[in-house]
This record gives C-alpha cells, structure tokens and sequence, in this order.
C-alpha cells in the first residue's frame, strides 16, 4: 500500500510538471492583433526574437499600468531584433478600445477561444490570463519566463531581460 501511494504521487507529480521550462519550444500561435493584422510565432522564425507578455484583462489597474509603461518606454525594446507584445483572453474589440486609449504603439493580441493561454499554461480557473513573459528566441525556443511581472517597470524590465539574454540589436 505505502508503495502505491508513492506511485500515485510521482505519476501526479508529473503530471504537474507539464508547465512550459526555459529550453522549451514555444507553442506556436494565430492571434488576432489590434492592429489588424492576424500575427503567427512561427512567421517570426529566424527572423525575429518575440516578447509575449500576458496579461489578465484590459481596463483594470495593473493592466494599465503595464501597456503604458510599454506604450511610453518601447523605444526601450525597439533597439533589439524583437517584436514584443501584450496578450490577454479579451475579445479583440475590447483589447483595441485597451489599446487605443492607452496609446499603445505594438498589438495587443486577442485569445477569446483560451486555446493558446492554455498551451502557454496562462490560463486561471476563474478564465482569465495570469501575468508572464514569455521570451522567444529566433529559433522558437523559450529563453526565459517572467512570472514576477512588474507592470510599471515592464519596459524596462524587458529590456534589461532582451540584454541579459544577448538578443542581437536591430540590423545584427
């Protein structure tokens, strides 16, 4: 019986540790951003690094505090071969009228159906997204995860982050 229940605790405990690791390769993904257009990871490949920075619902208070520390500090992150952006469960009226009235300069993406939150184990039990960035390298592997998200430092925090991992400046 004792051995049985260290089984039953080692097949849960792998079961748990499904979560996406540095190392990993991203789950790809076709959102729909604010600014029209419909953006896939894999599109980005050997091309470009990728920021995805989750976020749980557009209007609340941290939420806006993070897109406008993006929205006024990107050119931060615009010195680096990457394309960053905010992505939330919203529907993507929701995340354009999020966007639009914080001057958001990069799309915002949408996941209403929860499929990709969910691939990227984002996704709360109340449906919401939690809070982490995702840092893609150009070869589609995930080079790290912030699950500490400052949101009024996000910018800065991202761009600090792109350094450390030695992503290569525009035209590199």
């Amino acid at each position: 019986m004792k051995y049985t229940a260290v089984f039953l605790w080692l097949a849960l405990t792998a079961l748990q540790s499904s979560a996406l690791e540095v190392g990993d390769m991203a789950p790809d993904f076709s959102l729909q951003g604010t600014d029209g257009k419909i953006h896939t990871l894999s599109d980005y490949r050997n091309k470009l690094s990728v920021v995805l920075a989750w976020f749980p619902k557009a209007y609340t208070r941290g939420c806006t505090i993070e897109c406008k520390s993006l929205a006024e500090n990107g050119h931060l992150l615009k010195n680096f071969s990457v394309i960053y952006f905010m992505a939330s469960v919203d529907p993507i009226d929701k995340n354009k009228g999020f966007a639009s009235e914080q001057k958001a300069d990069f799309p915002l993406l949408s996941d209403p159906s929860k499929e990709t939150a969910k691939a990227y184990d984002v996704l709360h039990k109340q449906g919401y997204s939690v809070r982490h960035t995702f840092y893609i390298g150009k070869n589609g592997k995930i080079q790290a995860i912030d699950k500490r998200v400052r949101p009024a430092t996000s910018a800065q925090d991202m761009a600090k982050t792109l350094q450390n991992l030695g992503t290569s400046a525009i035209g590199e």
